[in-house]
């Protein structure tokens, strides 16, 4: 489990929005420690004006094994050549350990349909011939993919599929698409909140934006949410199958659902943090119950 085109991420690793708001030094510093703590993997979206590919190379410059993932950069955010030349450089200065999740993300687009766009992008990208030094190992790419027909071009453009915000049961669904042998990566957000009332507010805090976009209501109705489900903040059904909540073991119980339902690495994301507190303290909680004695999922 875990594997990408022979590149190991470990079953489980760490997704996080917290390195948007932080200061270089800070990111080095916390992600030289999580290095420490075992984890193999470590997931960055690009929503907060990083870019997410001179993002990447900062944290791969900063440990020695950390495998990064984008997920995801944005391909509104730069041409299909600037993103196969970034990544071009860093599978070769960083071999083995950088993949590029590739995504249409940000606000809804009138009139541009997701999949063609995606199409046109990797087709542009796949004709692109390179002055610059072939690189030392594989240039990885995975696509973020919820809808049939996503699945399908992340299976057959790409090494597999990242899903963001799903349930176990999109997993499985994931998986019959993908068939055996793609990569499929799920993040998960957890929250070490055993309190149902409390856990649920800070749970329909963080998922209020996106129970509200046309793509992730859609996403919501294929999975079978009713529409009272999907409005008001959420059921508690919807609430309890997005975000895990509850102590070490039952968190860690959930997450393992995934796996079981067809997905080789989990991205957890710790959600609920107070301002101006680090993630740190669970990433290594989580560790200890996740990751094998020894270090690395």
């Amino acid at each position: 489990m875990g594997g990408i085109d022979g590149l190991d991420l470990g079953t489980f690793g760490i997704y996080t929005f917290d390195f948007e708001n932080q200061p270089a030094a800070q990111l080095r510093e916390s992600i030289q420690e999580v290095e420490e703590q075992g984890w193999r993997a470590f997931w960055i979206p690009e929503v907060g004006g990083r870019e997410a590919l001179t993002h990447a190379g900062f944290l791969l410059s900063s440990t020695e094994r950390m495998r990064v993932v984008n997920g995801i950069a944005r391909i509104w955010s730069r041409g299909a050549r600037s993103a196969y030349g970034a990544s071009l450089l860093l599978a070769d200065a960083y071999p083995d350990r950088h993949v590029l999740g590739l995504g249409f993300g940000g606000e809804p687009r009138p009139g541009v349909k997701p999949v063609a766009a995606m199409v046109e992008y990797l087709d542009e990208m796949d004709a692109l011939a390179s002055d610059n030094p072939a690189p030392r190992a594989p240039m990885r790419r995975v696509l973020a993919a919820y809808g049939p027909r996503m699945l399908e071009l992340a299976r057959d453009r790409s090494a597999g599929a990242h899903n963001y915000h799903v349930n176990v049961a999109h997993t499985a669904q994931a998986r019959e698409i993908l068939g055996p042998d793609a990569f499929l990566g799920v993040e998960h957000p957890v929250l070490f909140e055993s309190d149902p009332a409390t856990a649920r507010a800070v749970a329909r805090e963080h998922l209020q934006g996106y129970l509200a976009t046309p793509y992730n209501i859609a996403k919501f109705r294929r999975l079978g949410y009713a529409e009272e489900e999907i409005a008001h903040g959420g059921s508690d059904r919807l609430v309890d199958d997005f975000v895990f909540w509850g102590d070490l073991d039952a968190i860690v119980e959930k997450l393992h659902g995934h796996v079981e339902a067809g997905a080789d690495h989990v991205g957890v994301q710790v959600i609920g943090i107070e301002p101006g507190r680090s993630a740190l303290p669970y990433w290594r909680r989580l560790g200890e119950a996740l990751l094998p004695r020894g270090g690395g999922a």
